[in-house]
C-alpha cells in the first residue's frame, strides 16, 4: 500500500447524538465506550482509519453541553480546540431530536472556521423520511454547509458514503500511524475506558457521571493472563454501596463484563481486579482531575 492522501476529521455535536458509535464503526471495533448517558466521552479520542491510498485519523470530542464543573469546563475546551487542528469537521446531530440551543451554539463557533463543515444527520433509522427533509432545510438555513449526509452509524446506512466524501476531501499527505493502527491512546486508556462503560451501563442512573477509573497495573507475562489491577473512584459514599453491590454482586457484574471486552481488545485472556474508592468531589478539584487523566495540556 502507498498512502497519498492523509488528514484529520473532527466529530463534534451535542451529546448523545452518537459521535462514539460512528468512530467505533469506522475503526472497526470498539475504542470509544458508548452509552445512553449523556457525555459519555471525556477526552479526545484519535481512531485512525486507512485505506490503500488514504489515512484519516479521526477526532471524537467530548459532547458540547453548558459545564456545570471544571471537569466540564475540560471537556468543552476538549472539544472546541479539536476544530483547529484539522481538514474537515463532522458536524453530528440526531435525526430524532429537534435543533436546540445547544446546535445554535456549535453552530455559531463552525460559521468561524475555515474549513469545511460536514452536517451528518445520525440515526436516520428512528424516523419517517419526510421528517428529514423537513430538518435538512431547517439546518441548511442556519449555516451553508459543504455536505449533508443522512447516516445511521448503528445501522451503517449511508455510511460509505460518508467516508468516500472524507477521502475525496483529504489532501496529499504521510502515513500518520502504521496501517494496522486504530488509536493513538495507550491500551491501559481504553481499558479503563471499556470499564468505566460497563458500570455506566449497569448502574444506570444510580450512580451519575461521577465516575472515574484508574488502571493501577497492567502487566503482560508469557503464557500467563494478561494482569489488569483498577481503581473505580467515585464521590460519595452511597455510590460505593451501589457500585459493589449486595456481597459484591454489582462488582464482579462490572468485572466480568469488562474483561470480556478487554480481551477482546489485548487478543488475550485477562486476570481483572478491581477496587472502588471514595474522593469526594474530584470533579470540581484540578490535582484529582490530573491525577484520573484529564491533563490541561490535552488542549
Amino acid at each position: 500500500m502507498t498512502i497519498e492522501k492523509s488528514g484529520f476529521v473532527a466529530i463534534v455535536g451535542r451529546p448523545n447524538v452518537g459521535k462514539s458509535t460512528l468512530l467505533n464503526r469506522i475503526v472497526g471495533q470498539k475504542i470509544a465506550i458508548m452509552s445512553d448517558k449523556a457525555q459519555t466521552t471525556r477526552n479526545k479520542i484519535q481512531g485512525v482509519y486507512t485505506t490503500d491510498t488514504t489515512q484519516i485519523v479521526f477526532i471524537d470530542t467530548p459532547g458540547i453541553h453548558k459545564p456545570k464543573h471544571r471537569l466540564g469546563d475540560y471537556m468543552v475546551e476538549a472539544a472546541y480546540s479539536a476544530l483547529h487542528e484539522v481538514e474537515v469537521v463532522l458536524f453530528m446531530v440526531a435525526a430524532d431530536q429537534k435543533r436546540g440551543k445547544g446546535d445554535d451554539m456549535i453552530i455559531e463557533r463552525l460559521k468561524k472556521l475555515s474549513v469545511p463543515v460536514y452536517l451528518v444527520i445520525n440515526k436516520i433509522d428512528k424516523i419517517h423520511p419526510n421528517d428529514l427533509l423537513e430538518q435538512i432545510d431547517d439546518f441548511k438555513a442556519q449555516m451553508d454547509f459543504a455536505q449533508i449526509i443522512p447516516i445511521s452509524a448503528t445501522q451503517g446506512n449511508n455510511f460509505e458514503t460518508l467516508m468516500s466524501e472524507l477521502e475525496k476531501s483529504m489532501p496529499s499527505g504521510p502515513q500518520y500511524f502504521p496501517e494496522d493502527q486504530i488509536t493513538d491512546h495507550p491500551e491501559y486508556f481504553v481499558v479503563s475506558e471499556l470499564i468505566r462503560e460497563k458500570i455506566l451501563q449497569l448502574t444506570r442512573d444510580e450512580v451519575p457521571h461521577s465516575v472515574a477509573v484508574v488502571i493501577d497495573s497492567m502487566k503482560r507475562k508469557p503464557d500467563e493472563k494478561v494482569q489488569i489491577q483498577a481503581t473505580i473512584i467515585i464521590e460519595r459514599d452511597s455510590q460505593k454501596g451501589i457500585i459493589i453491590g449486595k456481597g459484591g454482586s454489582m462488582l464482579k457484574k462490572i468485572g466480568t463484563q469488562a474483561r470480556k471486552d478487554i480481551e477482546k481488545l489485548l487478543g488475550d485472556k485477562v486476570y481483572l481486579e478491581l477496587w472502588v474508592k471514595v474522593q469526594k468531589d474530584w470533579r470540581d478539584k484540578q490535582v484529582y482531575l490530573t491525577d484520573f487523566g484529564y491533563r490541561k495540556e490535552d488542549y
